[in-house]
């Protein structure tokens, strides 16, 4: 362990569990022991992606005609 509580995950048991470079873990006291293992999200990530991304920008209203700013 390092001077700021960093362990290192043996190559073997990242490439088990499926943890790669930015992978996030969760830490569990249980007993006399500690357990690491991946983060999963309570919800599980929307199939279509809608909504993970955010903006400072307003929303274009849903009527919006982008044709209209061709329109001399």
């Amino acid at each position: 362990m390092t001077s700021k509580g960093q362990v290192t995950i043996p190559k073997a048991l990242r490439q088990q569990l499926g943890l790669a470079r930015g992978s996030r873990v969760c830490f569990e006291l249980v007993g006399d022991h500690i357990e690491v293992r991946p983060f999963k999200p309570q919800q599980p990530l929307p199939a279509s992606g809608f909504g993970l991304l955010k903006s400072q920008r307003p929303p274009v209203p849903v009527d919006f005609d982008a044709a209209s700013l061709l329109r001399p």
